[in-house]
């Protein structure tokens, strides 16, 4: 008898702490889809996102990041509002960077790369003790049942027809056989670079923006539009040469205010990124600008058609579906136990 009770008191002590392991693991992807990079839609992306989770100890933080772009800094409050990485308490350069949560409290991360971190790139989360949820309580059976409304529905109303108005004759055109022209600006045609990837370090391929000027004609007075965050990144035009060894040192002229627009003129021209390790990493763009047609009326341009966003991670499976496992399994060896006792 003694030896059954043992077995049953082992059997729950297992299942508890399978239970309270399932309750205490969450996986968290930062962004989520956005993943860990500098923010295009405003600097308070992260802190928006963390308001919506709770996180506990033992949970996980997964950042998802392109190597060589960013790191996940884990810092001090004093540095985090300073976006200095000098007194970190950890760094981690390669993505995907799983982070357990081992503490309670408030943590601190940002990008420690320069000007990321100023631009959006960090994440403060308020961590709370590991807790089971309470299980869920049987109805009272006191409670009485809803009853049905005694109230009668409405009768139908017999619909009331509406006057239909004669038609309005149709506009004749003054020129039937011709097709309306696309609409243009007397300064010529404005390309957004990048489309909806913006000016800024991309996730895909270090070729992304030469992809994307390459299906275009630009001509003189056409504009690009350069969208980018503040602080994080800049236009600056440079010789040929520079542009091939990304040199920032005789730049021809530097935009660092957002958006910057640039009208184009006849020629090749080159712009980088100047802030250290951007360019390197892809960010710059070269186009050649051809001339006019006969009559001032520019050649017809190809559609512009945007780039496709950054690939991302996909989210990790719900936590409940890992806990609904957990318990399957739990119920399964607590039912070989209570064999064994009879």
């Amino acid at each position: 008898m003694a030896r059954k009770i043992s077995m049953a008191f082992l059997a729950t002590i297992v299942v508890a702490a399978l239970i309270q392991s399932s309750s205490a693991q969450t996986t968290h992807t930062v962004g989520g889809t956005l993943g860990w990079d500098i923010p295009q839609g405003g600097p308070t992306i992260y802190s928006t996102w963390a308001a919506t989770q709770n996180f506990s100890v033992g949970d996980v933080l997964v950042f998802n990041f392109a190597n060589n772009q960013h790191d996940v800094t884990e810092v001090n409050k004093a540095d985090y509002d300073a976006c200095t990485a000098t007194n970190s308490i950890s760094r981690v350069t390669t993505s995907p960077a799983s982070i357990t949560i081992n503490g309670t409290g408030e943590h601190y991360f940002i990008c420690g790369i320069l000007g990321h971190c100023a631009a959006g790139q960090k994440l403060m989360i308020n961590v709370t003790a590991a807790t089971s949820a309470p299980p869920s309580q049987p109805p009272s059976p006191s409670a009485p049942a809803p009853q049905p409304s005694s109230v009668p529905a409405p009768a139908p109303q017999a619909a009331t027809p509406t006057p239909v108005s004669a038609p309005s004759p149709a506009p004749v055109s003054s020129s039937p056989d011709t097709a309306p022209s696309p609409a243009t600006t007397p300064a010529g045609v404005s390309y957004t670079v990048g489309d909806n990837q913006g000016w800024t370090i991309t996730t895909n391929t270090a070729q992304f923006y030469q992809t994307w000027a390459s299906d275009k004609t630009f001509l003189p007075g056409d504009i690009l539009v350069f969208n980018y965050s503040n602080g994080a990144h800049d236009v600056t035009e440079v010789s040929k040469a520079d542009f091939d060894s990304c040199n920032t040192g005789s730049p021809i002229a530097v935009n660092r205010a957002p958006p910057t627009r640039i009208t184009l003129t006849a020629g090749e021209h080159y712009y980088i990124c100047s802030i250290t390790g951007h360019c390197a990493a892809g960010q710059k763009l070269a186009v050649s600008v051809g001339a006019s047609t006969p009559g001032g009326a520019p050649s017809p341009q190809s559609p512009t058609t945007p780039s496709p966003a950054g690939s991302t991670s996909p989210p990790p499976p719900d936590s409940s579906a890992r806990s609904l496992g957990v318990a399957g399994l739990s119920a399964t060896f607590l039912s070989a136990v209570v064999v064994l006792m009879f």
